[in-house]
C-alpha cells in the first residue's frame, strides 16, 4: 500500500496530519496475511482501515463489494489518496465491518430483502452473524473495533471465524481496543500513535498492560473516581 502517484493527498489537509496516515503516505506500509492495529482513541487506527477497505472498493459504511449504502458522509477522503497492491491471482473478494454503522447496513440489508434480518437478533448476534453468513467470501476482510458489539464469548467466536478465513486465503485487517482480538493467531501488530506505526508485541501494548492491573486490583483505577 503506497501513495497514489496520480492523486498526491496535501500534507497540510487532515487526516495527512496525522503521524500515522502520513507515515503510509510517505513510506508505504506491507501488510501480510493478517495484521492487527491497536493504540489510542484519535491515533487514526480506524481512519487508516476505512480508506483501506473503501479504496479496495467496499462500501465506506460497511459490506461487500456487491453493497452500495449511504446514510451520511463520515469517512477521510483518504481512499482516493492510495494505491493498493496485491498479488497477482489474489481474491478479489472482501467483507467490511465498520461497527459504528452496521445499524445503517443492517436496515439497508433488511430492506432490500439481503440475506437474514439482522435487527431481530441481540447486537452481538447480529455481528456474528453477519460474518458467519459472508465466511465464504474470499478476498480483504478489514474490521474496525467489532468487539464494541461482542462479550467475551463472541470476541472468541469470532477469532476462530478470522483464523478459518485466513486459513481460506483471505488477508485480515482489524483496528481493536481489545487485548482479546489483538491476540489474533500469527497477526502482524501495529500501534498506532503520535510516533506514527510502530511494530509491537502483545504483552507490550497498553491495553494489555492496564487490563492486566486493573483485573489484579480494580482499587488502583476505581479510587480516581471519588
Amino acid at each position: 500500500m503506497s501513495e497514489h502517484p496520480r492523486a498526491p493527498m496535501p500534507r497540510e489537509s487532515w487526516p495527512a496530519t496525522v503521524p500515522a496516515i502520513a507515515q503510509v503516505l510517505d513510506a508505504g506500509l506491507d501488510l501480510g496475511p493478517a495484521t492487527v492495529l491497536v493504540g489510542a482513541n484519535g491515533a487514526g487506527k480506524s481512519t487508516l482501515v476505512e480508506g483501506i477497505a473503501e479504496a479496495f472498493g467496499l462500501n465506506a459504511e460497511g459490506g461487500t463489494r456487491n453493497v452500495r449504502h449511504e446514510t451520511r458522509r463520515t469517512t477521510s477522503p483518504l481512499a482516493g489518496h492510495l494505491l493498493l497492491t496485491r498479488s497477482a491471482g489474489a481474491p478479489r473478494g472482501g467483507v467490511f465491518l465498520r461497527a459504528e454503522t452496521m445499524y445503517g447496513l443492517f436496515t439497508h440489508l433488511e430492506q432490500n430483502l439481503i440475506g437474514d434480518v439482522l435487527h431481530e437478533r441481540s447486537h452481538g448476534e447480529a455481528f456474528l452473524d453477519y460474518l458467519q453468513e459472508r465466511a465464504g467470501v474470499r478476498g480483504l476482510w478489514v474490521l474496525d473495533e467489532p468487539e464494541s458489539a461482542l462479550s467475551f464469548d463472541g470476541c472468541m467466536a469470532l477469532l476462530v471465524l478470522l483464523a478459518d478465513v485466513l486459513e481460506g486465503g483471505s488477508q485480515v485487517i482489524l483496528s481493536t481496543h481489545s487485548p482479546l482480538l489483538a491476540a489474533l493467531p500469527g497477526a502482524q501488530m501495529l500501534e498506532v500513535g503520535p510516533w506514527g506505526l510502530r511494530d509491537t508485541a502483545w504483552e507490550d501494548v497498553e491495553a494489555v498492560q492496564h487490563w492486566r492491573r486493573f483485573l489484579d486490583s480494580p482499587e488502583r483505577y476505581l479510587r480516581h473516581l471519588r
